[in-house]
């Protein structure tokens, strides 16, 4: 199921702007402290680093992704996710707007 709303969070207003413009999110936190982001990927090809656990949600469009020493490229489309260990990266691959959501931890 996609992830459509977001009820009862406090939103950063201040948009992070990363790789020239070609990803921007905004984070949110939950009354309980979780903290996620939410944002768009523009096309492109990119890496990112991770310090915590990840997951990315899809709300629309879609990418390739590629984890740190994996040859292979999945596809994910609105409503599914992947997971990204901590201390690690992924390649991205956008040839439309990617929305997803980021889970932290």
């Amino acid at each position: 199921m996609t992830t459509t709303h977001i009820d009862g969070v406090t939103v950063t207003t201040q948009a992070s702007v990363y790789f020239d413009g070609k990803c921007v999110s905004h984070g949110i936190t939950y009354p309980d402290g979780t903290k996620k982001s939410v944002g768009v990927v523009l096309p492109a090809a990119l890496t990112f680093n991770t310090g915590a656990p990840e997951i990315m949600e899809c709300v629309a469009g879609g990418c390739e992704y590629k984890l740190a020493g994996s040859g292979t490229w999945l596809k994910s489309g609105p409503g599914d996710t992947f997971s990204i260990p901590g201390n690690s990266s992924f390649d991205i691959r956008v040839t439309e707007p990617y929305h997803y959501i980021c889970h932290f931890g």
